[in-house]
């Protein structure tokens, strides 16, 4: 995870209790994780992948993706069991990077560094070999591309009902119409609400919904095959064409990057 200093310091006190990044005197500093260690809620990820939900989407994080949380962004993370990751802290304005939750391709280059910097103790004093790191890192990181990693929320009760309805059981494959119906509105109301809400049709939303699930579940481990069918889709086939659409290559090649 990349984060403003701060804002994270309470969640991630739990399971490494001698770090505050309030305490930072440098541009940004890291510590590396492994969650096999804890039972806790808390999130680059290494290994594994993280769910982050704010009030308006939820981001996966798979292997060699970071997911940015701007300062003052209220959010909880989810981790899978597997996971190993590196939370890097950037103090405000140390780098030019987006106003708003994304989720952020990490390269090779920045990875090591990242892992570096965390070998590094945060309560260590400044040295000029690590501040030249870290301005290399900074500038590394504001260069990263956004990945379409997320899954625009809504907090307007309609669309929360059938966002949490899909969430836990989403091989659901009710239509607009039966949906509608279940929350108690027409079909053009619901249409106009969820492009509204989300930016995205009902349809383009629910296979955004699907794609964000299937990353966490095959990240954990799971199989194409299962993956696929907790998805309720006919075939793995169909699960495939829908995922290489998505992201330009099958499941198998994309986290064998």
């Amino acid at each position: 995870m990349i984060s403003k200093s701060g804002q994270s310091a309470k969640l991630l006190r739990s399971c490494y209790d001698d770090f505050d990044p309030d305490w930072l005197d440098r541009p940004a500093a890291a510590v590396r994780l492994d969650f096999s260690d804890y039972e806790a809620e808390v999130p680059q990820a290494l290994h594994g992948a993280v769910t982050c939900r704010t009030e308006n989407g939820v981001w996966i994080v798979p292997p060699d993706c970071g997911v940015w949380i701007p300062g003052g962004v209220p959010h909880s993370n989810q981790v899978t069991s597997n996971a190993r990751l590196s939370y890097l802290f950037v103090q405000p304005d140390a780098a030019t990077l987006p106003q708003e939750c994304c989720t952020l391709s990490v390269s090779p280059m920045l990875r090591e560094m990242i892992l570096r910097l965390a070998e590094v103790p945060v309560n260590s004093a400044p040295e000029d070999h690590v501040g030249r790191m870290v301005r290399v890192l900074l500038d590394e990181l504001a260069q990263m591309p956004v990945q379409g990693l997320d899954l625009p929320a809504s907090s307007h009760p309609k669309i929360a009902a059938i966002t949490a309805a899909l969430m836990a059981e989403p091989s659901d494959r009710r239509t607009l119409v039966d949906w509608a119906a279940h929350v108690a509105m027409s079909e053009r109301s619901l249409k106009r609400l969820m492009v509204q809400e989300t930016g995205l049709t009902f349809g383009r939303w629910r296979r955004q919904l699907h794609l964000v699930i299937a990353l966490r579940e095959l990240a954990s481990g799971a199989t194409v095959q299962r993956v696929s069918s907790d998805l309720g889709y006919e075939s793995a086939t169909a699960f495939i064409v829908m995922f290489k659409k998505a992201l330009g290559t099958t499941p198998t090649r994309y986290f064998a990057r």
